[in-house]
């Protein structure tokens, strides 16, 4: 394990990395909240926009805020068709820009293992929450091996590679995500996993989108070809393509959601 930062500030490679995930994982996860129709949203964490867009077009919101505190991200999100409802602010997590009770529905995608204090957050989303309203989230079982990656991540320890990490890895696990909510005094709550697959078209598809990732595409762009050779080939090994060259597997999430008492 090492103490490295993940920072994401390119909304175009991070799409590439990770949004086409987040979308995937983020169908699921609507279908599950099953909202009503002209709620008012709340998007913690919002990135590039990638779930964002996704509940302005299945959810017909009456409004959407994203906050996030990478600029570079934000100036991607607001390039995109959700613009014309939601609006994108700079912020933290753990001290949202907005009063009590203004919004129907908060949501945190994949952004809970980065909050430095999940609690903290989770109870900033129930303070902006009005009664009756739902706290959810969704993040990668980064300790149970269902981030998407994992199987570059676990070569690259391997070899004594540099990984970076999220602050709370452990955040998103079933039982952390059950305690969080229920200390926040959110009640109905439920949990479930959501599993998705995703197919890269070869292994070279794959390799581009990891190189230019964000956050471990530095470490692997600053790794002499020479070294990248062993890394490549282990993951072939472990990430084999079907006949016609594509390499398609599977990561894993786990959801929890809960209502702000009356």
């Amino acid at each position: 394990m090492t103490n490295n930062q993940i920072r994401f500030e390119d909304g175009a490679t991070y799409e590439r990395y990770m949004g086409q995930w987040s979308q995937l994982a983020g169908e699921i996860f609507l279908d599950w909240l099953a909202p009503k129709s002209g709620l008012r949203w709340l998007d913690v964490g919002c990135g590039n926009g990638a779930f964002t867009e996704l509940l302005v077009e299945r959810c017909a919101p009456v409004s959407v805020q994203g906050v996030d505190p990478a600029e570079g991200q934000l100036a991607f999100a607001r390039t995109r068709p959700a613009s014309r409802i939601a609006q994108f602010h700079q912020g933290d997590a753990m001290a949202l820009p907005f009063p009590d009770d203004t919004f129907d529905v908060a949501v945190m995608p994949l952004v809970i293992f980065f909050v430095p204090e999940p609690a903290k957050g989770v109870a900033e989303m129930v303070r902006v929450v009005c009664s009756g309203g739902i706290v959810a989230a969704y993040g990668w079982d980064m300790l149970g091996g269902g981030f998407p990656y994992e199987a570059l991540l676990s070569e690259m320890r391997g070899l004594g590679l540099a990984v970076p990490e999220p602050p709370n890895p452990g955040a998103a696990s079933i039982n952390t995500l059950r305690d969080l909510w229920t200390e926040a005094g959110l009640e109905a709550i439920e949990t479930r996993e959501i599993i998705v697959q995703r197919t890269f078209a070869d292994f070279d598809d794959y390799w581009t989108t990891v190189l230019g990732a964000p956050s471990v595409g530095a470490t692997l762009r600053a790794t002499a070809s020479a070294e990248q050779e062993p890394l490549k080939e282990a993951l072939r090994k472990r990430l084999p393509a079907d006949a016609a060259g594509h390499i398609t597997y599977s990561a894993r999430a786990n959801a929890v959601k809960g209502r702000v008492p009356n």
